[in-house]
């Protein structure tokens, strides 16, 4: 093509098809040397449980699917073989995509077993006793805030909860704490301080304004922050974290977006650490950020799960690493797009992480992205200082084919030697690559789960668990107030085990919970059910409970949602609406506190009736929409209820 036109442009044009050739074939120079010094310590890569309620349906997982699940992401040299686990502090409120238990609901109460964030801690830390564990509180119990929106006007009361939370780790968990020798009166001398979890600013400046806030925060953490920090950020010479990052729906761009955050929030932005959020999207799917971890396990009655991309992108570094590591100085970007890092444990181990993500390819949920180019490319790594003497490494490699859809993940390839102090790679675009002097990489795989199934079609609970795991009954998702499993002792008949909602006061919410309590289960795409539940009012002056069908909101919307709600109160009246407030129909009914009733909520169509304890209350109720959602109970307020007897059928 070049040969085939007039004079100056064949020169111009022959030119330009050298420069090309030779590029491919020399290609770009990358020195990896620590003689000039190293770079930061790495802290290691980590998942989010939380914020909210995101593990909500792995503990209800049978084994061995559960246990499979856990080692694939925290299994040393198994699969993602996290080196950080953060979790929510939680504070009976919504926090994204459910509730979760605070262990203090009340001022005079405390309890270090609630939830399974203590749990899902234990089993990290039983696989890999070196893991990081953090706690955050996104939301606190009514009483913190004093009837206030604000968790900070009564500092000395949100400190003191805070701190409990870790003393009740170092009391009732001594294997996610461990032994501590320290002199403080509290012996919580191990624990460090993030701040603030949120933005680099305006936390910056008040660590450079502050000398006891500089002296008191050992780590700054941002949300989200693109890969990028402020100048001023490095003033204060803190450690640097993403300290929640990722928030992607988890197919191959969001393993794309994975890999491109890991190397660069280093690169760009001198961030030790990444933590996703989040850790395993075991919530139901139709909830705000469905699949935004790094695998999914949603389906704990089938037993299903799925090993998604990021989890073999995580462990192109976390497999080959470990914190205490040092970054060298020598790292970057790639001339013709990506990046790359280099980390070394200072005793002759070197690894490269290598990652070419195209734009369109790794575009992460927030923040926006920039438009690049990537393009093929031959780039040849020079090692120098003490790994001049390193003559074969290990090879790893992943490729996101979007075009023939078979894309590769974390395959072993043959070792590449060193040949006078270099190595070469042909770097294809949605390509990473580790070359590591460790050997230990493991793919790890256990046979095919079983295959995805609908939630059943018929579905029922009496709650009658005597010693029970969790505080919340299976595939329960609280989406405002908190369920859980309750011994009514003073109750001699049928209702001695129950489910009990237990926040009796508007927490300190961080989204907008319902002025009301409720929690789903079952199948988003759910149309004509019958709902049935013995129900239990304990407030006299105004209590009320309901049954639902076709809800179709929850997480940060609960608010706004929708469905069929059959309620009734302690006053002696019965409601139909098509949320939390719209009435359809409205009665009198034989009803008031402290007696147990059934209801019985049935929906066809675009018709609804109702039952009291297996009588005709209402019949014929026009519902027009939705069409479909979860099942559904729930208070009227935050009160004291009781549930028992759950069912539901087609």
């Amino acid at each position: 093509r070049c040969l085939g036109r007039m004079f100056m442009p064949t020169v111009f044009s022959a030119l330009a098809c050298f420069a090309v050739f030779c590029h491919i074939c020399s290609g770009d120079n990358y020195i990896l040397d620590d003689t000039i010094g190293l770079g930061r310590a790495f802290d290691g890569i980590g998942g989010l449980s939380g914020g909210g309620a995101t593990s909500r349906l792995l503990v209800n997982y049978d084994e061995p699917y559960r246990s499979q699940i856990l080692d694939y992401l925290f299994k040393p040299n198994f699969g993602a073989s996290l080196q950080i686990l953060k979790v929510e502090i939680g504070g009976d409120a919504q926090s994204t995509d459910g509730t979760e238990p605070s262990h203090m609901h009340y001022e005079n109460d405390e309890n270090y077993f609630r939830g399974y964030e203590w749990w899902l801690m234990g089993e990290a830390k039983r696989r890999n006793p070196n893991i990081t564990l953090i706690g955050l509180p996104w939301a606190f119990p009514g009483w913190v805030g004093h009837g206030e929106n604000w968790p900070f006007h009564f500092p000395d009361i949100t400190v003191s909860y805070v701190v409990s939370w870790i003393i009740g780790a170092k009391q009732y968990h001594e294997t996610l704490y461990g032994h501590d020798n320290g002199m403080n009166c509290l012996g919580l001398e191990r624990v460090r301080i993030i701040a603030s979890d949120n933005l680099w600013e305006p936390i910056t400046s008040f660590v450079l304004l502050d000398q006891e806030l500089q002296e008191a925060v050992d780590v700054l953490g941002a949300h989200y922050p693109g890969t990028t920090i402020l100048p001023e950020v490095l003033k204060t010479g803190k450690t640097l974290w993403s300290s929640e990052d990722y928030s992607t729906f988890n197919n191959d761009v969001g393993g794309g977006c994975w890999a491109r955050i890991i190397n660069q929030n280093y690169v760009n932005g001198s961030m030790t650490a990444t933590i996703a959020w989040n850790l395993v999207s075991s919530y139901y799917q139709e909830l705000p950020f469905g699949r935004d971890g790094l695998m999914t396990a949603q389906e704990p009655w089938s037993g299903n799960y799925v090993v998604e991309s990021p989890i073999w992108i995580t462990a192109h570094t976390t497999q080959f690493t470990q914190p205490g590591w040092r970054y060298l100085q020598t790292v970057g970007h790639l001339n013709h797009g990506g990046s790359y890092v280099a980390l070394t444990d200072q005793k002759g181990n070197l690894t490269v992480v290598i990652e070419t993500m195209s734009h369109d390819h790794s575009v992460c949920i927030r923040p926006p992205l920039l438009p690049y180019n990537v393009t093929f490319q031959r780039a040849t790594f020079s090692l120098k200082g003490s790994f001049a003497l390193i003559n074969k490494l290990q090879v790893w490699n992943s490729k996101l084919d979007f075009k023939t859809k078979k894309p590769v993940f974390f395959q072993k390839q043959n070792p590449i030697k060193v040949s006078n102090g270099s190595f070469t790679l042909d770097l294809n675009v949605d390509e990473v690559y580790t070359v590591t002097t460790v050997t230990t990489g493991q793919k790890g795989s256990y046979p095919e789960p079983p295959p995805s199934a609908p939630f059943p079609k018929a579905y029922k609970d009496d709650f009658n668990v005597q010693t029970p795991s969790f505080s919340e009954a299976p595939n329960f998702a609280d989406q405002t107030g908190v369920f859980e499993y309750f011994m009514n002792l003073t109750d001699p008949g049928p209702h001695v085990y129950t489910l009990q909602q237990v926040v009796t006061q508007r927490p300190v919410t961080w989204v907008a919970d319902a002025d009301q309590t409720i929690s789903i289960i079952g199948d988003y795409n759910w149309q004509d059910v019958n709902v049935s539940c013995d129900v239990y009012m304990e407030n006299e002056k105004g209590g009320g409970v309901f049954v639902a069908a076709r809800v179709d909101k929850g997480g940060g919307s609960v608010r706004s949602t929708k469905g069929i709600f059959f309620w009734i109160f302690a006053d002696g009246t019965y409601k139909v609406t098509s949320d939390l407030s719209n009435i359809l129909a409205e009665g009198l009914s034989p009803t008031r506190a402290h007696i147990w009733y059934t209801l019985s909520l049935s929906v066809k169509g675009n018709y609804a009736s109702g039952e009291l304890n297996g009588h005709a209350l209402w019949t014929n109720v026009v519902v027009l929409k939705p069409k479909n959602g979860w099942a559904g109970i729930g208070t009227s307020a935050f009160e004291l209820a009781q549930f028992d007897n759950f069912s539901v059928h087609p």
